[in-house]
């Protein structure tokens, strides 16, 4: 297994990046439609009166704001953020599996089956947003957030439309930062959302450990775990399993070609920071009807609804225990799905051109060594993964900093993940830039 090494850019790189005028082009626009995207989680919807949602105090709520960058709580028209995308994707992505059709178009459509896709997961986003505007209205009315006076009639059908353009108009920022910018669009606009909560945690834990040193003795133990799991996630995030594979010697004419050793890297955590932000899109939708339901009065009575209120927010031993689960899935099934990741294909592949791992027959005997190592370094990367995120919920929990629960390991993996993710693809343009100017 490769030991990780620092990736993160050096003064050249940066001097680089400005010198290279397609690349810095690139960065600008990035930045750009971000800022077009803050502006947007500033402008609020008609008719809401958000300081009676800010003043709730409700954990899921607040851990649901994280992501949004205070857009939910603030109800403004970017309060869905690029969640409903996300739930589509993965909707979609279990729909491949299952529908033979859509299975089709993704492994042998090509370009034009992709884009069909992307098509029919825009489709579902239009109806998940719509779905979704209505239950955060519902809860705004709930909690008596809706400015007095106003004809109903006019006031959810307006908003609800207000919400869903939005939810509409990050996915478009989302796709279009990703074709023309740099790095993937949605996993920017979070990771800008999580960045853009930080000095709100900071404060409030701040006011916490203030005049007791036993909370600021915790807040110190708790500061020295995030360290040590940002590393972890690190190595996790950069570290590789290679596989030797030898090229056959071919003679033509007086010359021979192959016969050198090249690897075949595979990454002990493919799908990166996916798992985590599938878990959590996931978990978030029943635990908003179930913070719903427990507005209503005549719900709020009812023992289940009671018994999941209390036992599937953040940070409870069930819910850490479900997200565990959903994240070691997610991790298998995104691997799975992961082109680069096919060991009948590699296998296929390798024999065409006289390739082999030393020692191993080509064919079938390969594509089985393939998929046991696959296997065993995505067992790794999924446990690693939800062990980090569920340990360090455990962690804050016994600590009792719970300003911190946002910024927990579900926020880090993800910025951690982009991070890393960005700079590479930055890299990589230098990279490029660096060979066209060789052959020019």
């Amino acid at each position: 297994m490769a030991n990780p090494q620092s990736k993160m850019p050096n003064m050249s790189d940066l001097k680089g990046m400005w010198e290279a005028s397609g690349l810095r082009e690139k960065i600008l626009f990035t930045i750009g439609m971000i800022a077009l995207y803050r502006f947007g989680a500033q402008v609020p919807v008609w008719g809401v009166d958000a300081s009676k949602v800010q003043a709730i105090g409700n954990q899921l709520l607040g851990f649901l704001d994280m992501f949004s960058g205070g857009a939910l709580t603030a109800v403004s028209v970017m309060a869905l953020g690029i969640g409903p995308y996300i739930t589509a994707s993965i909707v979609m992505q279990l729909l491949t599996v299952v529908i033979p059709k859509l299975e089709e178009l993704q492994k042998e459509g090509g370009e034009a089956g992709r884009k069909q896709i992307s098509q029919y997961t825009r489709y579902m986003t239009v109806g998940l947003a719509l779905l979704q505007s209505v239950l955060v209205l519902k809860f705004v009315g709930a909690v008596g957030a809706i400015e007095p006076g106003l004809n109903p009639y006019l006031f959810y059908p307006v908003a609800s439309i207000t919400l869903m353009t939005g939810a509409l108009f990050a996915l478009w920022l989302a796709e279009i930062i990703t074709e023309r910018g740099i790095g993937n669009g949605g996993s920017l606009l979070i990771f800008v959302s999580i960045i853009a909560g930080v000095p709100v945690y900071i404060s409030r834990t701040a006011e916490l450990v203030s005049g007791s040193p036993e909370r600021s003795f915790n807040l110190l133990i708790l500061l020295v775990i995030f360290v040590i799991v940002m590393g972890l996630i690190i190595i996790l995030q950069e570290a590789t399993r290679k596989i030797l594979i030898v090229s056959a010697k071919k003679q033509v004419g007086n010359k021979i070609y192959g016969g050198q050793n090249t690897h075949i890297p595979f990454k002990i955590n493919p799908a990166s920071v996916m798992p985590v932000i599938f878990a959590f899109a996931v978990l978030s939708f029943p635990a908003m009807l179930i913070q719903m339901a427990l507005q209503n009065p005549n719900l709020a009575s009812n023992d289940i609804i009671r018994f999941l209120g209390t036992h599937l927010v953040w940070g409870a031993p069930l819910h850490m225990v479900i997200e565990f689960v959903m994240i070691v899935f997610f991790t298998f099934f995104y691997a799975s799905i992961i082109p680069s990741m096919q060991p009948r294909e590699i296998a296929d592949n390798l024999k065409k051109y006289g390739s082999s791992i030393p020692g191993v027959k080509p064919g079938r005997p390969t594509a089985e060594l393939l998929e046991q190592i696959l296997t065993r370094i995505t067992f790794i990367g999924a446990f690693g993964l939800a062990f980090l995120t569920v340990g360090f919920q455990l962690a804050t929990s016994l600590t009792g900093i719970n300003t911190l629960q946002g910024l927990g390991v579900t926020s880090l993996i993800i910025m951690v993940g982009v991070a890393l993710d960005t700079v590479n693809q930055i890299r990589v343009h230098l990279l490029a830039r660096q060979y066209e100017g060789f052959l020019k």
